[in-house]
């Protein structure tokens, strides 16, 4: 017997196969959730030819309120990005194809099995200005809720997040912390009392705009 949480995803991987090979909002929907006033020079689909190359996973599965997809929070010794709320992902290797980088970080990080991931498609890519990678999402999906393995190196909790609270208005705030000196605007998707802001918000905020009917 199919229950209310496969069919629910299963709608969402038929909307999800077909929307992902049209035309994707790209960075004005990115931009929704990037910090302002910006760094100078930053524009998220325009990256220079020095910037390093990442891929990073949304991957869906039935959750207990809906489908839903892991965050992972950072360890806070980490070089890039400590302590911040982040998708699996990562640095690809040399030679290596994106899709493979994200489905090979989403098993270093949180303990998926690639070979069960259904890759639906992916978003658009986005440069990070503060550590200069272009980082490729891509969304998956898997039939069964995973039993997640953190990697206790680089991963200090992870955050279980249904995709129906990127369309909660009352889940998107903004904060104000200062940067060399200039006080700068963060919008945040809310998760539980985390905020998820910068390039995490950006991606994120694209693809609630791609769940858009």
């Amino acid at each position: 017997m199919i229950d209310q949480a496969h069919r629910d995803l299963h709608a969402l991987e038929t909307f999800l196969l077909q929307r992902l090979i049209q035309p994707l909002p790209g960075a004005p929907a990115q931009w929704r959730f990037a910090p302002t006033p910006a760094l100078k020079g930053w524009e998220p689909d325009k990256p220079p030819e020095t910037a390093r190359r990442a891929a990073a996973l949304i991957l869906l599965y039935p959750g207990e309120h809906g489908p839903s997809f892991p965050l992972t929070m950072r360890r806070h010794d980490l070089p890039h990005h400590p302590g911040q709320i982040s998708l699996p992902g990562g640095a690809l290797d040399p030679g290596e194809a994106p899709e493979d980088g994200a489905l090979r970080e989403a098993h270093e990080e949180i303990g998926i099995d690639p070979a069960d991931v259904r890759v639906l498609g992916a978003l658009s890519p986005l440069w990070v200005i503060v550590s200069n990678f272009v980082v490729q999402p891509f969304v998956g999906i898997v039939d069964y809720r995973p039993e997640f393995r953190a990697s206790p190196r680089e991963v200090s909790a992870l955050i279980e997040t249904p995709v129906a609270w990127l369309r909660d208005p009352a889940r998107v705030g903004a904060d104000q912390r200062m940067r060399s000196g200039v006080s700068v605007t963060f919008p945040y998707f809310d998760v539980d009392g985390h905020h998820i802001w910068g390039a995490t918000a950006m991606m994120l905020g694209e693809l609630e705009e791609v769940l858009r009917p």
